[in-house]
């Protein structure tokens, strides 16, 4: 009976505690929280069954999922202290979508350790972003791009961060920041392009694996419900949190904490994908 309970119980608490982890990053930093809830989500999934090769597809997948409820969350903390560019998220729309479902075809196509692979590598370079003097200060236009160049980084946004199940954060800061925009703005808004890339990954993930066996229980395609439900019930309660941090507390100590983590990360996926 004991073993039946810690079987359940372990996950359980395992899924929780990154849910709150991955809101209070998503607030305060603007990301989805992919980059918690996929590593937890690689430890813990194995417990619920499934095979060794499905593993990374549903991790992917679900933390998608899960940011559909901690970027909308987040977005509508930040758009009460009315930091919202909503006119870029409307031009960026269709692209990112696009590339989002450019992303998914690319994952059904590559096997679990390459997938993990493609995540370490990810997360190596957006670690430097927190880790590095950040080029948040220098400013190279007063306008957001637009036509061909919109287009690609829009739907590149979307490819990769639809890979990596993450919500693009990083990146819509950046360039935010480079065209102008406070930080505070930056993240507010990016935390939309978050929702944006989250539905269309997680319907794209769902899909593709509709007919793939050797899922974990209670998976739908390449997303696991209970996982889902997990995570962003205890995401809901802080990214509120992160999103009044972000607006009181100096970032600079905070990110270089979340850099060190995202290196470790980085290292331990690619030591998993390597010994496969």
């Amino acid at each position: 009976m004991q073993g039946d309970v810690m079987t359940w119980l372990v996950p359980l608490v395992s899924m929780l505690a990154a849910g709150l982890v991955a809101g209070f990053a998503a607030g305060i930093f603007g990301i989805g929280g992919g980059f918690v809830v996929v590593p937890a989500l690689l430890v813990v999934l194995p417990l619920l069954g499934g095979t060794h090769e499905a593993i990374a597809h549903v991790a992917i997948g679900t933390s998608a999922a899960t940011i559909i409820v901690t970027s909308i969350r987040s977005l509508l903390a930040h758009a009460r202290r009315g930091a919202v560019e909503f006119e870029v998220l409307r031009a960026w729309a269709p692209w990112i979508v696009l590339g989002c479902g450019a992303g998914v075809l690319l994952a059904g196509h590559v096997n679990g350790n390459t997938l993990k692979m493609i995540f370490a590598t990810g997360v190596g370079l957006m670690s430097l972003n927190f880790l590095l003097p950040s080029v948040s200060g220098k400013v190279v236009s007063d306008t957001m791009p637009s036509g061909i160049l919109r287009m690609g980084i829009a739907g590149g946004l979307g490819t990769f961060s639809s890979l990596l199940g993450i919500g693009g954060g990083v990146i819509a800061i950046m360039v935010m920041t480079l065209c102008g925009r406070t930080i505070h703005r930056a993240i507010a808004t990016a935390s939309g392009i978050g929702t944006l890339i989250a539905i269309p990954t997680t319907i794209g993930f769902a899909l593709i694996g509709l007919k793939e066996g050797g899922l974990p229980w209670g998976s739908l395609g390449y997303v696991n419900i209970p996982a889902t439900l997990a995570i962003a019930s205890m995401s809901m309660l802080t990214a509120p949190l992160g999103v009044a941090a972000a607006h009181s507390l100096p970032a600079s100590p905070l990110k270089k904490i979340f850099g060190i983590y995202l290196v470790v990360i980085s290292v331990i996926m690619f030591r998993g994908a390597l010994h496969g």
